[in-house]
């Protein structure tokens, strides 16, 4: 099948902003009482944070504002902004396609966060359409943010590869119709591998799962 058009996710995908994302989440949510461990910060990867303050809110009987506390996080990450780098494998795929295929970025993130990244990545100008969780009802696993960015593209899902570095977004990706790509498995295939005391090989910088 010939694929017309390419989609990526950002966080985890194109931009290495998960271990930055995670000290946002834990200075919030520690300052203001929350329970949320890493392990689960990481299996919630692609839901926006005003849906997750919202599931904490419920299962711990707590008194905040998700959409508050969501804003507050994004602020506390965007002090880490200068060091956003790529996630140089998936980064290359988008270059190497920018201006022979059609490119859309489709992110659970908030817009206004989601666009400074790709322009500090300097990326910016090779998509054509950018979607985030403003644009959609219904946020991954839902296929939805991944329908619109190929309607936006004007190209069938079943004509789109979409690339994502967690399990929420891959099923997404799958439910749309479209060919998935996990980067998680990109980043393991290009990390260079050395030796371990012990005498086995071992990644450097192992790729983890993230959001």
């Amino acid at each position: 099948m010939t694929i017309k058009g390419l989609i990526f996710d950002c966080d985890g995908t194109l931009a290495d902003t998960m271990p930055l994302h995670w000290q946002a989440w834990r200075k919030v949510t520690t300052r203001h009482g929350v329970r949320f461990p890493e392990t689960r910060f990481y299996a919630l990867g692609g839901v926006p944070s005003r849906d997750i303050f919202q599931m904490l809110r419920e299962e711990q009987n707590l008194n905040l504002d998700p959409l508050a506390l969501a804003l507050e996080k994004e602020e506390e990450y965007l002090k880490s902004m200068a060091r956003v780098g790529p996630v140089k494998a998936v980064v290359r795929i988008a270059r190497e396609h920018a201006g022979r295929l059609p490119l859309a970025v489709a992110s659970g993130g908030m817009r206004p966060i989601i666009e400074q990244v790709l322009v500090h990545l300097g990326i910016r100008q090779w998509f054509t359409a950018v979607v985030t969780s403003e644009d959609v009802a219904r946020q991954k696993p839902a296929p939805d943010i991944f329908l619109e960015a190929a309607r936006r593209l004007g190209v069938p899902p079943r004509f789109c590869r979409a690339y994502e570095d967690t399990d929420l977004g891959l099923q997404a990706i799958l439910a749309a119709g479209m060919h998935a790509v996990d980067v998680r498995e990109l980043v393991r295939a290009r990390t260079p591998r050395r030796r371990s005391p012990g005498g086995g090989a071992r990644a450097q910088g192992a790729a983890r799962r993230q959001t």
